[in-house]
Protein backbone atom coordinates (compact mmCIF):
# COMPACT_ATOMS: atom_id res chain seq x y z
CA UNK A 1 0.00 0.00 0.00
CA UNK A 2 1.33 3.54 -0.94
CA UNK A 3 2.08 5.83 1.99
CA UNK A 4 -1.19 8.64 2.30
CA UNK A 5 0.28 12.19 1.42
CA UNK A 6 -1.48 15.42 1.43
CA UNK A 7 -0.14 17.78 -0.65
CA UNK A 8 -1.53 21.00 0.30
CA UNK A 9 -0.71 22.89 -3.12
CA UNK A 10 -2.84 20.18 -5.30
CA UNK A 11 -6.50 20.72 -4.24
CA UNK A 12 -9.14 23.40 -4.78
CA UNK A 13 -9.97 25.76 -2.06
CA UNK A 14 -13.58 24.59 -2.54
CA UNK A 15 -12.56 20.74 -2.10
CA UNK A 16 -10.04 21.95 1.37
CA UNK A 17 -12.97 23.77 2.70
CA UNK A 18 -15.65 21.26 2.00
CA UNK A 19 -14.85 18.28 4.58
CA UNK A 20 -14.30 21.13 7.56
CA UNK A 21 -17.62 23.40 6.75
CA UNK A 22 -19.78 20.27 6.79
CA UNK A 23 -18.19 19.01 10.13
CA UNK A 24 -18.69 22.69 11.24
CA UNK A 25 -22.39 22.49 10.39
CA UNK A 26 -23.30 19.02 11.63
CA UNK A 27 -21.55 20.00 15.12
CA UNK A 28 -23.62 23.07 15.39
CA UNK A 29 -27.08 21.46 14.48
CA UNK A 30 -25.89 18.43 17.33
CA UNK A 31 -25.03 20.71 19.69
CA UNK A 32 -27.96 22.60 19.48
CA UNK A 33 -30.56 20.23 19.50
CA UNK A 34 -28.27 19.12 23.27
CA UNK A 35 -29.17 22.59 24.07
CA UNK A 36 -33.41 22.51 23.13
CA UNK A 37 -33.41 18.99 24.99
CA UNK A 38 -31.16 19.19 27.94
CA UNK A 39 -30.48 23.10 28.57
CA UNK A 40 -26.74 22.77 27.46
CA UNK A 41 -25.03 21.69 24.40
CA UNK A 42 -22.55 19.21 26.43
CA UNK A 43 -23.28 17.27 29.78
CA UNK A 44 -22.28 19.16 32.30
CA UNK A 45 -20.05 17.48 35.34
CA UNK A 46 -20.86 17.55 38.98
CA UNK A 47 -18.63 21.22 38.84
CA UNK A 48 -21.25 22.88 36.71
CA UNK A 49 -24.50 20.53 37.38
CA UNK A 50 -24.40 20.63 41.09
CA UNK A 51 -24.31 16.79 43.28
CA UNK A 52 -22.38 14.70 45.69
CA UNK A 53 -18.83 13.37 45.03
CA UNK A 54 -17.48 10.54 47.28
CA UNK A 55 -14.20 8.97 46.95
CA UNK A 56 -13.90 5.83 48.52
CA UNK A 57 -11.32 2.90 48.81
CA UNK A 58 -12.88 -0.46 49.32
CA UNK A 59 -12.61 -3.78 47.52
CA UNK A 60 -16.10 -4.20 46.70
CA UNK A 61 -17.20 -4.41 43.13
CA UNK A 62 -19.05 -1.73 41.21
CA UNK A 63 -22.11 -3.79 40.59
CA UNK A 64 -21.84 -4.17 44.74
CA UNK A 65 -21.62 -0.45 45.01
CA UNK A 66 -24.28 0.14 42.53
CA UNK A 67 -27.05 -2.16 44.78
CA UNK A 68 -25.66 -0.03 48.08
CA UNK A 69 -26.92 2.74 46.77
CA UNK A 70 -30.24 1.73 45.19
CA UNK A 71 -31.99 4.26 46.80
CA UNK A 72 -30.32 7.09 45.68
CA UNK A 73 -29.33 8.93 43.07
CA UNK A 74 -26.42 7.61 41.84
CA UNK A 75 -25.30 9.00 38.57
CA UNK A 76 -22.06 7.31 37.81
CA UNK A 77 -19.61 4.76 39.80
CA UNK A 78 -15.77 5.45 38.28
CA UNK A 79 -12.60 3.31 39.30
CA UNK A 80 -9.93 5.54 40.97
CA UNK A 81 -6.16 4.46 41.72
CA UNK A 82 -5.77 1.90 44.58
CA UNK A 83 -8.97 0.23 44.59
CA UNK A 84 -10.53 3.66 45.04
CA UNK A 85 -13.95 4.42 43.31
CA UNK A 86 -15.07 8.15 42.63
CA UNK A 87 -18.97 7.95 42.82
CA UNK A 88 -21.60 10.58 41.98
CA UNK A 89 -25.04 11.67 43.20
CA UNK A 90 -26.85 13.69 41.56
CA UNK A 91 -28.31 17.20 43.41
CA UNK A 92 -29.66 16.29 46.99
CA UNK A 93 -31.74 18.11 49.83
CA UNK A 94 -30.71 18.49 52.97
CA UNK A 95 -32.31 15.50 54.76
CA UNK A 96 -31.58 13.34 51.71
CA UNK A 97 -27.51 14.70 52.03
CA UNK A 98 -27.76 13.52 56.09
CA UNK A 99 -29.36 10.16 54.84
CA UNK A 100 -26.97 9.96 52.28
CA UNK A 101 -24.14 10.43 54.45
CA UNK A 102 -25.35 8.08 57.53
CA UNK A 103 -25.64 5.01 54.88
CA UNK A 104 -22.05 6.02 53.57
CA UNK A 105 -20.51 5.90 57.03
CA UNK A 106 -21.98 2.94 57.48
CA UNK A 107 -20.00 0.84 55.49
CA UNK A 108 -17.36 2.96 54.25
CA UNK A 109 -16.50 5.43 57.26
CA UNK A 110 -13.22 6.68 55.75
CA UNK A 111 -14.65 7.92 52.64
CA UNK A 112 -14.60 11.41 51.52
CA UNK A 113 -17.94 13.10 50.65
CA UNK A 114 -18.13 16.43 49.00
CA UNK A 115 -21.45 18.12 47.56
CA UNK A 116 -21.44 21.29 45.39
CA UNK A 117 -24.97 22.91 45.65
CA UNK A 118 -26.64 23.29 42.35
CA UNK A 119 -26.86 27.10 42.31
CA UNK A 120 -22.95 27.56 42.84
CA UNK A 121 -22.71 24.84 40.08
CA UNK A 122 -24.77 27.36 37.92
CA UNK A 123 -22.23 29.85 38.93
CA UNK A 124 -19.58 28.44 38.13
CA UNK A 125 -21.14 28.03 34.67
CA UNK A 126 -21.96 30.95 33.93
CA UNK A 127 -17.96 32.10 34.77
CA UNK A 128 -16.88 29.18 32.67
CA UNK A 129 -19.12 30.61 29.59
CA UNK A 130 -17.89 34.15 30.18
CA UNK A 131 -14.29 33.01 30.34
CA UNK A 132 -14.22 30.97 26.73
CA UNK A 133 -16.30 34.35 25.51
CA UNK A 134 -13.55 36.89 26.73
CA UNK A 135 -11.19 34.42 25.39
CA UNK A 136 -12.61 34.66 22.33
CA UNK A 137 -13.15 37.88 21.84
CA UNK A 138 -9.85 39.10 23.36
CA UNK A 139 -8.37 36.27 20.60
CA UNK A 140 -10.11 38.52 17.44
CA UNK A 141 -9.26 41.66 18.40
CA UNK A 142 -5.68 40.49 18.36
CA UNK A 143 -5.93 38.97 15.45
CA UNK A 144 -7.46 41.83 13.66
CA UNK A 145 -4.87 44.13 14.74
CA UNK A 146 -2.25 41.83 13.93
CA UNK A 147 -3.22 41.26 10.31
CA UNK A 148 -5.13 44.53 9.73
CA UNK A 149 -7.41 42.30 6.93
CA UNK A 150 -10.51 41.14 7.43
CA UNK A 151 -10.23 38.46 5.08
CA UNK A 152 -7.28 36.47 6.64
CA UNK A 153 -8.47 37.47 10.37
CA UNK A 154 -11.87 36.09 9.61
CA UNK A 155 -10.53 32.88 8.63
CA UNK A 156 -8.46 32.45 11.90
CA UNK A 157 -11.00 33.67 13.56
CA UNK A 158 -13.42 31.03 11.98
CA UNK A 159 -11.01 28.32 12.16
CA UNK A 160 -10.49 28.71 15.54
CA UNK A 161 -14.57 28.56 16.22
CA UNK A 162 -14.75 25.63 14.78
CA UNK A 163 -12.00 23.60 16.49
CA UNK A 164 -14.15 24.56 19.76
CA UNK A 165 -17.45 23.84 18.34
CA UNK A 166 -16.18 20.32 16.52
CA UNK A 167 -14.28 19.39 19.59
CA UNK A 168 -17.61 19.99 21.61
CA UNK A 169 -20.16 18.22 19.50
CA UNK A 170 -16.96 15.27 19.75
CA UNK A 171 -16.97 15.62 23.74
CA UNK A 172 -20.26 14.69 23.81
CA UNK A 173 -20.61 11.56 21.70
CA UNK A 174 -17.67 10.05 23.64
CA UNK A 175 -19.07 10.82 27.05
CA UNK A 176 -17.02 13.59 28.47
CA UNK A 177 -18.47 16.19 30.42
CA UNK A 178 -18.14 19.49 30.96
CA UNK A 179 -16.51 20.26 33.84
CA UNK A 180 -13.84 22.97 35.11
CA UNK A 181 -10.99 20.74 33.77
CA UNK A 182 -12.25 20.31 30.19
CA UNK A 183 -13.12 24.10 30.19
CA UNK A 184 -9.81 24.77 30.83
CA UNK A 185 -9.10 22.57 27.51
CA UNK A 186 -11.03 24.03 25.32
CA UNK A 187 -9.41 27.19 26.49
CA UNK A 188 -5.68 26.27 25.55
CA UNK A 189 -7.19 25.07 22.48
CA UNK A 190 -8.19 28.77 21.19
CA UNK A 191 -4.54 29.30 22.12
CA UNK A 192 -3.63 26.08 19.79
CA UNK A 193 -5.27 27.42 17.14
CA UNK A 194 -3.95 30.84 16.96
CA UNK A 195 -1.31 29.49 17.02
CA UNK A 196 -0.83 27.23 13.96
CA UNK A 197 -3.23 29.66 11.52
CA UNK A 198 -1.26 32.85 12.28
CA UNK A 199 1.76 30.89 11.41
CA UNK A 200 0.20 29.81 8.33
CA UNK A 201 -1.20 33.46 7.77
CA UNK A 202 1.83 35.08 8.17
CA UNK A 203 4.26 32.85 6.11
CA UNK A 204 1.33 33.53 2.87
CA UNK A 205 0.93 37.14 3.53
CA UNK A 206 3.89 38.74 4.98
CA UNK A 207 6.71 36.80 3.44
CA UNK A 208 8.43 37.03 -0.07
CA UNK A 209 8.41 34.05 -2.69
CA UNK A 210 6.06 31.77 -4.47
CA UNK A 211 2.19 31.25 -2.35
CA UNK A 212 2.36 27.34 -3.21
CA UNK A 213 6.25 27.25 -1.70
CA UNK A 214 5.64 29.14 1.10
CA UNK A 215 2.20 27.09 1.71
CA UNK A 216 4.53 23.62 1.60
CA UNK A 217 6.54 25.31 3.88
CA UNK A 218 4.37 26.96 6.68
CA UNK A 219 2.50 23.14 6.12
CA UNK A 220 5.45 21.45 7.23
CA UNK A 221 6.75 22.93 10.17
CA UNK A 222 2.89 23.54 11.17
CA UNK A 223 2.26 20.06 10.80
CA UNK A 224 5.36 19.09 12.97
CA UNK A 225 4.88 21.54 15.62
CA UNK A 226 1.21 20.07 16.23
CA UNK A 227 1.88 16.34 15.74
CA UNK A 228 4.92 16.63 18.40
CA UNK A 229 2.17 18.16 21.02
CA UNK A 230 -0.16 15.89 20.35
CA UNK A 231 2.45 12.95 21.08
CA UNK A 232 2.93 14.89 24.07
CA UNK A 233 -0.87 14.63 24.89
CA UNK A 234 -1.13 11.06 24.32
CA UNK A 235 1.59 10.42 26.18
CA UNK A 236 -0.22 12.16 29.33
CA UNK A 237 -3.74 10.01 28.27
CA UNK A 238 -2.25 7.12 28.56
CA UNK A 239 -0.37 7.69 31.39
CA UNK A 240 -4.01 9.50 33.17
CA UNK A 241 -5.94 6.24 31.70
CA UNK A 242 -3.82 3.53 33.00
CA UNK A 243 -3.46 5.17 36.63
CA UNK A 244 -7.10 6.05 36.31
CA UNK A 245 -6.63 9.75 37.21
CA UNK A 246 -9.72 11.11 35.78
CA UNK A 247 -9.24 14.92 35.32
CA UNK A 248 -6.07 14.56 33.56
CA UNK A 249 -8.00 11.69 31.33
CA UNK A 250 -10.41 14.31 30.54
CA UNK A 251 -8.16 17.20 30.25
CA UNK A 252 -6.00 15.37 27.76
CA UNK A 253 -9.07 13.52 25.66
CA UNK A 254 -10.15 16.85 24.98
CA UNK A 255 -6.67 18.50 23.56
CA UNK A 256 -6.07 14.71 21.81
CA UNK A 257 -9.37 15.64 19.63
CA UNK A 258 -8.76 19.16 19.44
CA UNK A 259 -5.27 19.33 18.21
CA UNK A 260 -6.84 16.66 15.33
CA UNK A 261 -9.85 18.90 15.27
CA UNK A 262 -7.26 22.30 14.34
CA UNK A 263 -5.35 19.91 12.02
CA UNK A 264 -7.71 20.07 9.58
CA UNK A 265 -9.51 23.87 10.34
CA UNK A 266 -5.72 25.16 9.55
CA UNK A 267 -4.67 23.12 6.68
CA UNK A 268 -8.39 22.67 5.14
CA UNK A 269 -10.30 25.29 6.28
CA UNK A 270 -7.75 28.32 6.70
CA UNK A 271 -5.66 27.12 4.08
CA UNK A 272 -8.35 26.85 1.79
CA UNK A 273 -10.14 30.43 2.13
CA UNK A 274 -6.82 32.16 2.04
CA UNK A 275 -5.92 30.47 -1.79
CA UNK A 276 -9.25 31.63 -2.44
CA UNK A 277 -8.34 35.24 -1.13
CA UNK A 278 -4.73 34.69 -2.89
CA UNK A 279 -6.66 33.55 -6.08
CA UNK A 280 -8.43 36.92 -6.09
CA UNK A 281 -6.07 39.16 -4.86
CA UNK A 282 -3.31 38.50 -7.49
CA UNK A 283 -4.91 37.18 -9.83
CA UNK A 284 -4.51 33.42 -9.17
CA UNK A 285 -0.56 33.77 -10.08
CA UNK A 286 0.86 30.54 -8.70
CA UNK A 287 -1.82 29.74 -6.74
CA UNK A 288 -3.86 26.44 -7.95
Amino acid sequence: MGKFTYDITRYEPRQMVALPAGLLIISIIFLAFNTFATGMPITPGIDFSGGVAVTLFTSDSQEHIYEYFSEYPLKSVGESINDGFYIVFESLGDSEFRSLTEHISDRYPDAKVDQIGETFGKTLQTQAIWAILIAFALMGIFVFAAFRNYVPSIAIVLAAFSDMVITAAFMDVFGVTLSLGTTAALLMLIGYSVDSNILLTTRLLKRQGKPDEKLKGAFKTGFIMTTTTMTAVAAMFIVSAIGQIGIIRDISAVLLIGLFVDLMNTWMLNAGLLKWYLKETKGGKNVR
